[in-house]
């Protein structure tokens, strides 16, 4: 199965014009983005919440924050990729 892979570019609306008209976005007429969709946030949300419970576990484990921060933040990675993969986009 290939992925695809797509890039995200940063353009102004009207490179070339005044943007000081109607077509501002201070004007408050512009449509309003939300930051993240819903299933970027749900993929972000669950790998912070595995990280969270892997320092937890380890640091009861060992006894040791460092040791527990190091095992966490591969355990967060790797969860957001596992997540990406299975919560598919189309």
């Amino acid at each position: 199965m290939e992925r695809e892979t797509t890039f995200m570019t940063l353009r102004r609306p009207r490179a070339d014009r005044n943007t000081n008209g109607p077509n501002s976005e201070l004007s408050g007429s512009a449509p309003h983005r939300a930051l993240l969709t819903l299933r970027e946030a749900a993929i972000l949300s669950g790998g912070l919440v595995v990280g969270v419970v892997t320092v937890v576990l380890t640091y009861l484990a060992v006894h040791d924050l460092p040791e527990a921060v190091l095992a966490g933040g591969p355990a967060c990675a790797a969860t957001i990729t596992f997540l990406d993969r299975i919560i598919s986009p189309e």
